[in-house]
């Protein structure tokens, strides 16, 4: 994957995009467990469990989407409790997802290959 130098104004993020995989159903009841307690404790909108693989994501999924100021609250415990899940945590500008899954995005645990193709050349475009 060969990405352009990417970068963006920081005032530009409207939130952000937590994306929790797993391969098998081992991993899917781990992944449960964390939606469980994500949803008591944090002030979250959880996404639908996507259970074949959508959009850019290589694998099942499901996506927790928070505010800002969730962020400093929710990573270190995301971080502490993913186990052997990988999570891309990414940021949301508003107006570009090629740079938001890309330049504003980091992971937690194994970095997966995401399919940014279907963004097409968004590179332009920052919000």
């Amino acid at each position: 994957m060969n990405i352009p130098d990417q970068s963006f104004d920081p005032t530009h993020i409207e939130g952000y995009h937590a994306h929790i995989y797993y391969r098998d159903q081992n991993q899917r009841q781990v992944a449960a467990k964390i939606r469980e307690v994500i949803e008591a404790r944090f002030d979250v909108v959880l996404g639908r469990w996507r259970d074949e693989p959508v959009g850019p994501h290589p694998l099942p999924m499901y996506q927790v989407a928070f505010d800002k100021k969730v962020m400093a609250e929710i990573l270190p415990w995301l971080m502490s409790v993913r186990g052997s899940l990988s999570i891309l945590v990414h940021c949301c500008t508003g107006g570009n997802d090629l740079l938001d899954h890309t330049a504003g995005a980091f992971w937690l645990g194994g970095e997966l290959d995401l399919n940014t193709a279907i963004f097409g050349d968004e590179i332009g475009r920052t919000g």
